[in-house]
């Protein structure tokens, strides 16, 4: 059996209980129109955004994005706008921009002031070693949200 279908996630990783984890499990769950993770574990949904060595060796360097990974950067976006709005109270909103050979930006955007500004590439790639790498990532992304959104505080309401 291939490492790619064996789970690396289990349910007692420190951080599957992180604010921004069930953030992400609630935008991948929304996603889910077919009511594919009815009945999954939340190890289960998340396992595909961890990204071994062993796993990400098994993924071609070059290669376009499934639909499934992008629906996964999606939810990755969405959650981190969820968390901006709530700390903030302001409406967040991402805005992502992929060519079909996975290379563009994400943005999230808090009235005319840019908050996340991310390039992306080798989207087919995407995932974190870990959840506690996703958490870290995330975490820093909206701490300087926030940092931007307390200086800027005009052009974020506005």
């Amino acid at each position: 059996m291939s490492s790619v279908a064996e789970l690396v996630l289990e349910e007692t990783d420190p951080y599957i209980d992180n604010e921004f984890v069930n953030e992400m499990l609630n935008q991948l769950r929304a996603l889910d129109t077919y009511d594919t993770y009815e009945g999954w574990s939340k190890s289960k949904i998340l396992d595909p955004l961890v990204l071994t060595k062993e796993r990400k060796r098994e993924i071609p360097v070059v290669g376009d994005p499934d639909e499934i990974t992008l629906a996964r950067v999606k939810a990755y976006y969405n959650a981190m706008a969820t968390i901006i709005e709530k700390k903030s109270g302001l409406m967040a909103v991402p805005m992502i921009n992929l060519t079909h050979e996975g290379f563009g930006r994400a943005l999230v955007m808090v009235g005319k002031l840019v908050v996340v500004d991310k390039t992306l590439r080798d989207i087919h790639r995407f995932g974190f070693p870990s959840l506690e790498k996703m958490c870290e990532q995330s975490d820093k992304l909206i701490n300087k949200a926030s940092e931007l959104i307390e200086k800027y505080g005009e052009v974020a309401r506005d």
